[in-house]
């Protein structure tokens, strides 16, 4: 797609993920046992001939640039053009940006200076894998000045919404929905042709406004801006919280939903790391798990996604836990609901429980 630029917004903390964004981003968060949540964003442009991205960074993102370097693994690195990450060039607000608008904003130089003539706005804190070349072409067939990527799936959290005219058309942005009773989701990608968005951003730097949703939007509705709806049927959540987090984790435990993130035409890629086969002992028993290489597992692991490097000593049993890169866990320890980050070790015979809703989290580098 030599006419179609993307941005991916990986700015963002959630103050709701705690420990687990206490020093990373929401888009390098690790998933599945083997990735981070940016990976999705970047692989669903790679794989719709996208080449020339921006990766909008603001703080907190030491972790992001190990992982994504040049972009080589997403095959996005060139001479010209190519990954670009996107520190703040300035801005007016102090802290943390107040919303996309700002964020657009402050790197407003790269924006202009972008050739293509439609921009992809990609959230890097979604997990779905959406057919972008045939968002596009949906896009640029119908001529609107923006096209939304929507879902009929309802999240649980707070969100935005869009209404549809009769043609199909959005309508109005709804603030603040926690159900379906009305229009369908708007899952916060966006197909933008260029000259529209900078308008949008021109028009929020003058008047000092934020937010791209409420600011720009639903202004351009309001004034009878044209905004296609591309309907998206396939897995999606928005990862905001730590119980978001794990259950789209273990979703992935699921054939269905395993299935349709990580379809066989549509890869998702990250960044190689070269491990040796996961080793299970005589006495091992794993159950519905993810493994990841690089691990040593005597114990017993049940409802687990076990990321690499990971060792679990003779008598240890993990119920329903997500263990990252590194984790040791004792011999004879129990473990149920938890989440460890990196390179946290767990002693001997020592129990930990969680819940279902309540997962507990143990941050990066503890001893427990």
């Amino acid at each position: 797609m030599k006419n179609v630029h993307g941005i991916v917004y990986a700015y963002h903390s959630s103050p709701a993920l705690g420990d687990l964004t206490r020093n990373r981003t929401n888009a390098s968060l690790p998933f599945a046992g083997r990735y981070r949540l940016i990976d999705f964003a970047l692989s669903a442009l790679s794989n719709a001939g996208v080449r020339d991205v921006g990766v909008i960074m603001q703080r907190d993102y030491q972790s992001l640039l190990d992982h994504v370097a040049g972009g080589k693994a997403w095959d996005i690195s060139r001479r010209r053009g190519g990954l670009k990450l996107l520190p703040p060039f300035g801005t007016h607000h102090e802290g943390d940006y107040v919303g996309t608008a700002e964020a657009l904003n402050a790197v407003i130089r790269y924006v202009r200076d972008i050739p293509q003539e439609h921009i992809i706005l990609y959230p890097a804190d979604v997990v779905c894998n959406v057919d972008l070349t045939d968002v596009i072409r949906q896009h640029i067939i119908s001529g609107c000045g923006i096209t939304a990527i929507c879902s009929d799936y309802v999240p649980k959290a707070v969100h935005y919404r869009l209404t549809k005219k009769a043609d199909g058309k959005a309508e109005k942005v709804l603030f603040r929905q926690t159900d379906g009773s009305q229009g369908v989701l708007a899952t916060e990608l966006y197909v933008v042709r260029k000259d529209t968005l900078l308008a949008l951003l021109d028009r929020c730097e003058a008047e000092n406004r934020f937010h791209f949703h409420r600011d720009c939007l639903a202004a351009y509705l309001e004034q009878g801006g044209d905004m296609d709806i591309y309907m998206y049927d396939g897995y999606i959540r928005r990862i905001d919280s730590v119980a978001d987090y794990f259950e789209t984790s273990m979703d992935m435990l699921k054939p269905g939903p395993r299935a349709d993130l990580f379809p066989e035409d549509r890869p998702v890629r990250t960044k190689e790391r070269s491990d040796v086969s996961t080793y299970y002992s005589e006495q091992a028993e794993v159950h519905n798990s993810l493994i990841a290489d690089g691990c040593y597992i005597e114990g017993t692991v049940k409802n687990c996604i076990i990321f690499r490097g990971v060792r679990v000593a003779p008598g240890a049993v993990l119920e329903n836990c997500i263990l990252m890169q590194d984790t040791v866990v004792g011999a004879g320890a129990s473990l149920k609901y938890i989440i460890s980050d990196k390179d946290v070790s767990v002693s001997d015979y020592v129990t930990l429980a969680g819940g279902e809703k309540l997962p507990l989290v143990i941050p990066k580098g503890s001893k427990v």
